[in-house]
């Protein structure tokens, strides 16, 4: 399937652009398919694109110093990876990877830079992007100091829940949450102890499961403390 501007649009970073600047992005696009566990960025390496993704799940991964992977952040359909790129032409630090069969548009670098030179809203949404995901980045290694394995799963909990859409967050719905085994690898955990914790967490009816596409939050206090408690 061809890239076009329509397709484009349904990006809301680039939704905004001229009708030209998205046709002269759309010709230089490619639609790429990705199957489970494949990698779209390797970490480390310049990359020649941004990847958009328009169906499935990615996810940000790391790995520490003894080999094993730490999962740092999920692209969401609608979402993007790999901007880095575009300022200093270095690459992303961390990998991404493909959590279940996605469709991505790979747009090159050289491309989405000449349409920034006429775009400050473009410009002003990447670094906007780019800043939320500092800042989460950097809740995340705070998450990962803690020794308390409880304090972790229910601090990224929480965390999930405040990136909902306002109606979720405020009925304390977590939508498509990560399975127990994608939670161990973000918070350096491994799958039978996140699995203790959320047995602990429902049994004290903190949080219940609705399927696989939703996390129920019942209670919300709750959880914040066992947060905020930490190591104490």
């Amino acid at each position: 399937m061809a890239v076009t501007k329509e397709l484009l649009k349904r990006f809301e970073v680039l939704a905004s652009l001229p009708d030209e600047s998205l046709d002269q992005l759309a010709s230089q696009s490619s639609l790429k398919m990705a199957s489970r566990r494949a990698v779209l960025i390797n970490g480390g390496h310049p990359t020649d694109n941004l990847c958009f993704l328009f169906e499935g799940r990615l996810q940000g991964v790391d790995f520490t110093l003894d080999g094993r992977e730490v999962g740092l952040y999920f692209v969401e359909p609608g979402g993007f990876c790999g901007e880095l790129g575009l300022f200093d032409g270095e690459g992303q630090p961390e990998s991404v990877i493909a959590l279940s069969k996605s469709q991505v548009v790979l747009i090159p670098a050289s491309a989405l830079r000449n349409v920034m030179q006429n775009s400050h809203l473009l410009v002003e949404r990447l670094f906007t992007r780019m800043a939320t995901r500092v800042r989460r980045l950097s809740a995340q290694r705070a998450l990962l100091g803690l020794s308390s394995t409880s304090a972790r799963v229910c601090g990224q909990l929480w965390m999930m829940l405040q990136d909902q859409e306002p109606l979720n967050r405020k009925e304390g719905v977590i939508l498509n949450p990560p399975t127990h085994q994608e939670l161990g690898i973000m918070l350096n955990l491994s799958r039978e102890t996140v699995t203790r914790v959320f047995q602990t967490l429902q049994s004290e009816e903190i949080v219940r499961r609705d399927g696989t596409s939703k996390l129920l939050i019942l209670n919300e206090p709750a959880l914040k403390q066992q947060f905020e408690a930490g190591d104490s």
